[in-house]
């Protein structure tokens, strides 16, 4: 071989350790681009309905003057209109990214990647928690400008947040991969995720419930979520703090559990 021929090596294969962080970055920044992408849909339209339900409740059932205990009715409705259009948006960002990728098969570009089962699960959720933060962010300055919005705790409001949009989040994983067309989704949002929602002393006080009703309440995990993120705000709570995290924990980690085994044995999304 001359001295003017080159020998041309072969790239060395990239190493990848029990967590591919690359592949981690890329899957949460092709969800997060996902939704910023039509960001008037996925962010501004949820927070335009928040408004219109604060009007609603506002105008409607005289919410300027309506008190709730010894506090405004409208500072008591306005964090749990905040959580409710968070986590809604967190459990439609992940269910309807798995749903369309199933839907027009591109979900084998996923599944190709070295990319273990933990992190397809990460990489989803966290999409669906930036989701519903960005909402949450954006809903609350909205509402900031209309009523005014207490700050009792921000540990508080950052750990509910957090554990809520998880929570739909995974539930969303779950639903995605068991769903075989949009009509199970809408099943799964209409009987499940609006029911608990709407249960979940969003709108009310559960202490103005009958008896059987307040009792059965506090199995809701969406009442936990909501009344611990309005605490934060507004320091008052009908439940209780700690029993609403360790409720949310367990949930999500039985949660986070299904949805791994699905992803584990590619349940309806590996033929």
């Amino acid at each position: 071989m001359s001295d003017s021929q080159t020998v041309q090596q072969a790239p060395e294969p990239r190493k990848i350790g029990r967590l591919n962080i690359e592949g981690l970055k890329t899957l949460i920044w092709k969800e997060v681009g996902r939704f910023l992408s039509v960001y008037t849909q996925t962010i501004v339209a949820p927070v335009i309905t928040t408004l219109l339900f604060f009007a609603v409740f506002a105008l409607a059932f005289g919410g300027i003057e309506q008190m709730a205990g010894d506090m405004p009715f409208l500072e008591f409705l306005a964090p749990g209109l905040i959580m409710m259009a968070m986590v809604q948006n967190a459990f439609a960002n992940t269910s309807s990214s798995l749903m369309i990728s199933k839907m027009q098969g591109n979900i084998v570009d996923v599944l190709m990647p070295p990319l273990s089962a933990t992190e397809l699960l990460l990489g989803y959720a966290v999409g669906g928690v930036l989701r519903g933060l960005c909402v949450g962010v954006t809903a609350g300055i909205a509402i900031s400008f209309f009523v005014e919005v207490h700050i009792h705790s921000v540990v508080v409001i950052a750990l509910y947040a957090f554990l809520g949009t998880l929570l739909l989040a995974l539930l969303g994983i779950a639903g995605g991969i068991w769903s075989e067309k949009f009509d199970h989704i809408s099943a799964v949002t209409n009987f499940l995720v609006t029911p608990m929602t709407f249960l979940s002393g969003t709108f009310y006080s559960i202490d103005r419930l009958p008896e059987f009703w307040r009792m059965l309440a506090h199995y809701n995990p969406f009442f936990h979520m909501i009344d611990g993120f309005r605490s934060g705000f507004i320091g008052y709570i009908d439940g209780d703090l700690m029993t609403g995290i360790i409720t949310l924990f367990v949930v999500n980690a039985g949660l986070a559990a299904l949805s791994l085994q699905m992803l584990r044995t590619g349940y309806k999304i590996k033929s």
